[in-house]
């Protein structure tokens, strides 16, 4: 019996160590997104002025800190589901030998589809506070809570707040697939190459490699990301006929009116943004998982799974 209510404390305590670990992840991801949107939303709403302006429209270059405060108020929460999401998903489709962690296939497919199945989960609270925030910086609201309640009210849910979802996902889905992948893997080169044990990386190197993943993500993505504002940003009551009627009516009417171009409207504040944001997210998430002590969290359960649990790894 003494065995047994040994085991039984060591299981509950394990499991204590993986909700404090997940914990961690998540509170780090949410201190991360908090600070690049804190720190870059202006140039984010110069952005979404550019590409919302259609044919020859001036942009405002006033109030760009316009629809933060409700911005916030869903970044919090879509980082949290994100990483409560991608830390798990990640850990499980990982390859456990640490030699196949560098060189297997495994690993490029688990960081792409972690980051895609978290980025889904996140979309539910993501798509909602990107249409609020995209209406409020292009100046059609003064305040969040006026915005949810007239789109909500006049446009319904489906139409007004989560407009444009099929061009969100296809935007950010590949964007969150990318970024990450590509964000670990440079990572995890960077410490074999530099010799670092247990894939980890110095602050300024988390900053540097965000940065460039960042920067290609968001050069690739901008033509969705255009897609995505335009279908936000138009608005229309419940029944009315809209300017942009999906997706593929926004690429061919644009294509049609501006010409190719268009499509890349607004790249280089995005760019800016991205590379400006990986290098924070990531600068910032690596140095409060290490303030939390998720690092050393993650290493002792990492080492307790791939030994099965042995008596000889304790607290």
């Amino acid at each position: 019996r003494a065995n047994t209510s040994g085991g039984g404390a060591r299981l509950q305590a394990a499991a204590g160590m993986e909700a404090a670990e997940l914990a961690g992840h998540v509170s780090a991801g949410v201190i991360a997104g908090t600070a690049v949107e804190a720190t870059l939303y202006p140039i984010d709403t110069i952005k979404t002025r550019l590409q919302a302006a259609r044919g020859g429209a001036s942009v405002n270059w006033r109030n760009l800190y316009k629809g933060i405060g409700g911005n916030l108020a869903g970044v919090v929460p879509a980082c949290a589901v994100f990483f409560a999401v991608y830390e798990p998903a990640k850990r499980m489709l990982l390859p456990l030998d640490d030699d196949k962690l560098m060189h297997s296939d495994r690993t490029i497919t688990a960081h792409l589809t972690a980051a895609a199945s978290a980025g889904l989960a996140a979309s539910i609270v993501r798509v909602p506070t990107e249409v609020v925030k995209s209406r409020m910086q292009t100046g059609q609201f003064t305040s969040a809570r006026g915005a949810v309640w007239h789109i909500a009210s006049r446009e319904g849910i489906a139409g007004g707040l989560f407009a444009g979802f099929g061009s969100f996902l296809l935007r950010d889905l590949p964007f969150d697939a990318i970024e990450f992948a590509s964000y670990e893997q440079m990572k995890i080169t960077w410490s074999s190459v530099s010799g670092s044990s247990g894939n980890e990386i110095k602050p300024h190197e988390s900053a540097v490699i965000g940065a460039v993943a960042g920067m290609l993500t968001g050069a690739v993505t901008t033509p969705l990301d255009v897609v995505k504002t335009r279908l936000m940003t138009q608005g229309g009551m419940k029944g009315e006929t809209r300017y942009y009627k999906g997706v593929m009516n926004c690429v061919t009417r644009t294509v049609a009116e501006e010409g190719w171009i268009a499509l890349l409207k607004g790249i280089s504040p995005r760019v800016t943004f991205i590379g400006l944001g990986g290098g924070v997210f990531f600068f910032v998430l690596e140095g409060a998982k290490k303030a939390l002590g998720v690092d050393k969290r993650s290493t002792a359960s990492n080492m307790n799974f791939r030994s099965g649990g042995s008596d000889d790894l304790k607290p």
